[in-house]
């Protein structure tokens, strides 16, 4: 069995593992880090010979850690983030002074929704910090678990009841119905007959079929046709705009929308449950001022 040094190891090179770990690709990992690709390159064989491992296998999608490189992750992030918060001044944060990035979890709806008006209040507060929003994958708390960003903010369902995260709703959202100008069903309102009889926009960003809306019409022994479902919500009002579908989606989104495109938004026929947006973030970043600092600027900005 192979056996590291840890006095052998350049923290240089932790900082580059750190990276590649969360990035899972050696261009941008780079990037972050303010290195060229090839030093990235011979940092990852240097790594590779001294943990006596692979650590990263190329796939279609990336780079694909090995059992040993996961096993590394959170601790490396944990111990990483005790480092950063120790050099970096102690129990203070001031924004202003501030040289850092905060990474943020998110889906397209809370991008759109939450992340321009937080980037302005960050922006205007800390003319020295970034912030990079990354996508959610199919486990967001854990990728919250072992360090791969600071917060999260999406619906509710993205955050799972899981030992060590936080989570704080941001606001509730309500739903609304969208169809074109000029749909030849639609007039001055829109009634149920004609909302179920209407072929369907769904939004299934897991691609899976279901939601509200069906729980809701099932419950009252009706059923809808979803001739159209597309994993992303600002992809389906330019769809609306130029076809005879209705979608149902959060209110935010469909009256930004609305301004832009030639469609018109109705209450729907049956009441519909609203869902919650939310703030989450691990155990470890609860009581550090910086991160103290940016979830308020997430609250401020969903206000």
């Amino acid at each position: 069995m192979h056996t590291t040094n840890i006095h052998s190891l350049d923290l240089n090179l932790l900082r580059v593992l750190d990276a590649l770990l969360a990035e899972r690709h050696v261009t941008r990992a780079a990037g972050r880090l303010g290195l060229s690709q090839p030093a990235t390159s011979h940092a990852l064989a240097r790594l590779r010979a001294a943990f006596g491992d692979r650590l990263f296998v190329r796939t279609p999608q990336g780079l694909r850690p090995t059992a040993r490189a996961s096993e590394l992750a959170g601790p490396l992030r944990a111990a990483l983030a005790t480092l950063e918060h120790a050099v970096e001044g102690g129990p203070g944060f001031d924004p202003r002074a501030a040289r850092r990035t905060f990474q943020l979890l998110s889906n397209d709806y809370g991008s759109f929704v939450v992340v321009p008006a937080l980037y302005e209040g960050v922006r205007r507060a800390a003319p020295g910090v970034d912030l990079w929003v990354r996508g959610v994958r199919d486990d967001p708390c854990e990728q919250l678990a072992n360090g791969e960003a600071d917060a999260l903010v999406g619906p509710r369902p993205l955050v799972t009841a899981r030992a060590g995260i936080h989570a704080r709703r941001l606001f509730v959202e309500r739903f609304v119905c969208m169809v074109r100008e000029g749909h030849p069903r639609v007039r001055d309102a829109l009634d149920l007959d004609t909302w179920v009889s209407l072929p369907h926009l769904l939004v299934a960003p897991r691609g899976s079929p279901g939601g509200v809306v069906d729980e809701v019409l099932g419950g009252l022994g009706l059923a809808r046709r979803v001739a159209l479902a597309v994993p992303h919500f600002l992809a389906a009002p330019p769809v609306v705009a130029g076809s005879d579908l209705v979608l149902t989606v959060g209110e935010r989104v469909a009256r930004a929308f609305a301004k832009t495109l030639p469609v018109r938004l109705f209450e729907p026929p049956v009441a519909l449950p609203g869902f919650e947006v939310t703030l989450a973030w691990h155990a470890r970043n609860h009581d550090d001022p910086a991160q103290q600092w940016l979830r308020a600027k997430v609250l401020e900005a969903a206000g």
